[in-house]
């Protein structure tokens, strides 16, 4: 058996380029993602590990994407790890890992924004999101529903 599943959530890096294939007319949107693990080092200081991710989506969920998300929005993508060759203009082999996505979910929206496509960025005031630690106990009353 095989498997080639990605679940990643983090925060766009920058905000998603759409554009039509040729052979197709299939949208395609790509951005980056970044996604940060936490962590205690030897001495039992903490620390923080960021991973950096490069996204494709295709059709609707491109669409879809370049309307919503912009550079800091939160969001979910469950998706396939893909390599990707090429030979640059100097004829030099090139790879590019990308995680394919096939489902996207939005994180919290910020205040104001509601559902309509995405907004300047200065008019954002975002919701608190708690940061819980491997090895952090977590109190049952501080579990809002």
């Amino acid at each position: 058996m095989n498997l080639n599943k990605a679940i990643v959530v983090g925060r766009l890096t920058r905000d998603p380029e759409k554009r039509t294939l040729p052979d197709s007319g299939q949208d395609v949107a790509s951005f980056g993602m970044a996604t940060n693990s936490y962590f205690k080092d030897k001495s039992g200081e903490n620390q923080e590990r960021t991973e950096f991710h490069n996204i494709v989506l295709f059709g609707n969920l491109a669409d879809i994407a370049s309307k919503y998300l912009s550079k800091g929005s939160l969001v979910l993508i469950e998706g396939r790890i893909q390599t990707r060759s090429w030979d640059d203009k100097e004829g030099n082999k090139r790879y590019r890992t990308e995680i394919v996505g096939e489902r996207v979910q939005f994180g919290p929206r910020t205040e104001g924004e509601g559902n309509s496509p995405k907004q300047d960025s200065d008019q954002k005031k975002e919701r608190d999101i708690p940061i819980i630690n491997e090895g952090d106990e977590i109190d049952v009353e501080d579990i809002p529903f």
